[in-house]
């Protein structure tokens, strides 16, 4: 089989975030039967992977690109050649940039998608007159401006949480008690309030579009609009790059999502 034909996915980012990136993959794909679907494997080790926040702020020293590097190697030797990584924050230049340089070195013939690239073109292609873009992310991608950079170079005007209300959003996701990682399935309450008043605090300040740049944040709050704000879903549009990079002819139309 070629392995064209097979798409990667490095789990474990957090573990229900690769689970969602495989739905959303079958969900985009156009098939009427067992065969019809793309192949996928998943591969979730999070053991092995340092937390990417944690390195962004310093707090440990190991790049966790050198674990996810491994884990596309394992991904590609059981066949698989284009590879998505759903998780936001793995995608600053510190880490992202590493993963390039390490396949590189290892002569790997895959393709690693670009999440945060796939989100740009998303805007250009789709909403050219949105100027106006909230981001709700990690603490990690909220200090190292990811999502800032290169939405403004794209031209976009990019609307923020204040530090106080970031944190807030950054424990919804990451708090041992209530935290979307913690518990995922179904994700609590508490979790989904903070996310709920962040997305309104960013629509009063003029949002015309908001980024649920951390993919826990997307199994909390599924809904493709909220108010006059669209909600934009980077795992949808990683999973459909991903199609079209195996077999643009599988790809649903994206009509019912807009």
């Amino acid at each position: 089989m070629s392995n064209k034909k097979i798409i990667g996915i490095v789990g474990g980012l957090g573990p229900y975030a690769g689970l969602d990136l495989a739905r959303k993959i079958f969900n985009q794909t156009e098939a009427k039967s067992d065969p019809e679907y793309l192949s996928v494997a998943l591969l979730s080790i999070p053991q092995e992977i340092e937390d990417r926040t944690s390195f962004l702020m310093g707090k440990v020293n190991i790049n966790p690109a050198l674990a996810i590097h491994r884990i596309i190697r394992k991904l590609e030797k059981i066949g698989a050649g284009v590879i998505g990584i759903p998780c936001n924050t793995a995608h600053s230049p510190r880490i992202f940039n590493v993963i390039l340089e390490e396949l590189k070195k290892a002569n790997s013939s895959v393709k690693l998608v670009n999440m945060i690239s796939e989100v740009v073109n998303f805007f250009r292609e789709n909403y050219p007159s949105v100027r106006n873009v909230g981001v709700l992310s990690t603490i990690g991608m909220y200090k190292t401006k990811v999502y800032s950079n290169v939405l403004e170079k794209a031209g976009i005007n990019v609307i923020l949480p204040d530090e106080v209300l970031q944190e807030e959003v950054h424990n919804a996701t990451y708090d041992p008690k209530y935290g979307i990682k913690a518990q995922s399935n179904p994700v609590t309450k508490f979790a989904k309030q903070i996310i709920l008043e962040a997305i309104r605090f960013l629509q009063n300040e003029g949002a015309e579009a908001i980024i649920l740049g951390c993919t826990e944040i997307p199994l909390a709050v599924t809904d493709k609009k909220m108010g006059e704000a669209i909600l934009i879903d980077p795992t949808f549009i990683l999973a459909r790059a991903l199609i079209r990079e195996v077999n643009p002819d599988k790809l649903k139309p994206l009509t019912n999502y807009l």
